[in-house]
């Protein structure tokens, strides 16, 4: 993802300052500062130090790790002590969180007619999470659509999770039934979507201050287009 990123910012005309991988990322602290805007795709463990050494230096974080939500309390409160500024999201493919959209209205109309819900996911080989940060949201976006309470320790809607090869990234949701069966599906081509997505959101970033989901960014962006349009007419 990280090569990715990198590809993807310097073909849009991006300046890239630091690089940091486990080799050198104790040298954040000393090369940060001064920076427009930071993007992390590391690892779950290190999202706290890496949102903290952020906020320290001034620069905003995008943050594209997933599986650390267990520490949101504290890295948000961390933000705002500090004035800092992050974006996070479970995935920053603009397509899948326009497809968050579809399954949460599909949901909703599949409440209360008999159906089943479940969820599908599959990923590459290394990819260390599992279920994904983006099943677990559309678990979530499911459970609410269908009026369901979410259990302690585990999901409302079961999700199957596979890591083989090479593949960038598949999500499924499913309603079943005895007569039929309804399934909604997004397929990532490549990385590049995700990149793309944060650098969105690195570009939204910039001179806005606390801590926001990308789907703020996606929200606000289009909120604009219609205006845009408008204008160029």
């Amino acid at each position: 993802m990280g090569r990715v990123l990198e590809e993807s910012a310097r073909a849009a005309g991006h300046e890239i300052g630091a690089i940091f991988t486990s080799a050198n990322v104790s040298d954040a602290a000393r090369l940060l500062p001064g920076h427009t805007v930071a993007i992390d795709f590391s690892t779950t463990g290190a999202v706290p130090a890496h949102v903290e050494a952020a906020a320290a230096a001034g620069v905003p974080l995008v943050e594209g790790t997933t599986g650390w939500q267990r520490d949101e309390g504290g890295v948000r409160k961390l933000v705002e002590a500090r004035g800092g500024a992050l974006v996070y999201g479970a995935n920053f493919s603009v397509g899948v969180n326009l497809f968050y959209r579809i399954v949460a209205d599909a949901a909703q109309r599949f409440r209360g007619a008999g159906y089943d819900p479940f969820i599908e996911e599959a990923h590459h080989a290394k990819k260390r999470d599992a279920p994904s940060g983006t099943a677990l949201a559309l678990e979530a976006i499911v459970s609410r659509g269908l009026g369901r309470e979410e259990r302690a320790g585990g999901t409302s809607v079961p999700i199957a999770s596979t890591r083989a090869g090479h593949i960038p990234g598949t999500h499924r949701v499913g309603f079943d039934s005895a007569a039929d069966q309804i399934l909604l599906v997004h397929t990532a081509r490549s990385r590049a979507g995700f990149a793309a997505g944060a650098l969105l959101a690195a570009r939204w970033i910039v001179g806005r201050r606390g801590m926001y989901a990308f789907a703020d960014v996606l929200d606000d962006i289009l909120a604009l287009e219609p205006e845009t349009e408008r204008k160029v007419r």
